[in-house]
């Protein structure tokens, strides 16, 4: 039985903004095959729809909520702005060509997809971020895999903390680091990749906890970041998977399962190092 879209728990973020803490991702799922699935998923309950600039699909998710029935005001929108579009003005024109083909006037939440250190300009983007912010055309800035010490950085030279780090997350790579400095400031973990391409799935912690819960693998791991105060976005084409993800507030893992699951760490990435990635190839 799917969960309704009043069952998700809502999170306020640092500026008071309410985002449900379980969406959708879409990562990976092609522009002309994006529409279906984001449809399906708003029908079943998700009020959260996460794209970006670089999926290429943001047009299909602005075309799925008009194809679900939805008001703009019924959906929390997060894209992204990424790595060829650092710099101030870059990134101002970047949203508004995202906006163009979400087809909307505002996105609840713009990231910067990647910090790209190496190019050296994630604060000079993120100070454009806090005038598109002021102009009303995003309601709440963020980042996406920033380390520390570039997180540390937006704050000290902007004054400004991102209410949201979206970072790979998942029960191999548990970013406990991480989240602490996101406690210390005040900025929500939000999870990429939170099944881990499923690789823990046939693990005994994650085996256990499904069947003493009745649940799926991937349900008790998508439990487990909801019950860590992760914001968290599975993503599926599958029908019956897209119904699935969300039906994980019927449960709760025990603490003895959830220190089972701090024993799958191995620290390995799915994804690239934030440190050295620019893009696909190069």
């Amino acid at each position: 039985m799917s969960a309704s879209a009043t069952d998700t728990p809502i999170v306020t973020l640092r500026d008071d903004a309410k985002i449900p803490q379980l969406g959708f991702g879409t990562w990976q799922i092609p522009p002309d095959e994006t529409v279906e699935p984001v449809t399906r998923a708003l029908l079943a309950g998700y009020r959260h729809i996460d794209t970006a600039s670089a999926y290429q699909n943001e047009a299909g998710v602005g075309q799925a909520i008009h194809a679900a029935g939805l008001d703009r005001g019924d959906v929390f929108i997060t894209t992204k702005c990424f790595n060829d579009d650092h710099g101030h003005e870059q990134a101002k024109r970047a949203l508004k060509a995202s906006l163009g083909r979400l087809e909307m006037d505002y996105v609840d939440l713009y990231l910067i997809h990647w910090p790209v250190p190496s190019q050296d300009k994630f604060v000079e983007t993120w100070k454009a971020f806090i005038e598109l912010q002021s102009e009303g055309l995003v309601r709440s800035i963020g980042v996406c895999n920033f380390n520390a010490p570039h997180l540390d950085r937006l704050v000290q030279e902007t004054g400004v903390t991102p209410v949201v780090n979206q970072i790979e997350l998942h029960p191999e790579l548990q970013q406990q680091g991480l989240r602490h400095e996101h406690a210390d400031l005040g900025i929500h973990t939000e999870s990429w990749s939170p099944l881990g391409k499923g690789q823990t799935f046939e693990e005994p912690a994650v085996k256990d906890a499904a069947a003493a819960h009745g649940k799926s693998p991937a349900q008790v791991v998508i439990r487990w970041h909801l019950q860590l105060g992760n914001i968290v976005i599975p993503k599926s084409v599958t029908p019956e998977r897209i119904e699935e993800n969300l039906d994980v507030f019927d449960f709760e893992l025990s603490a003895e399962e959830m220190a089972a699951f701090d024993a799958l760490e191995t620290g390995v990435r799915t994804g690239p190092d934030p440190e050295t990635f620019v893009r696909p190839g190069g």
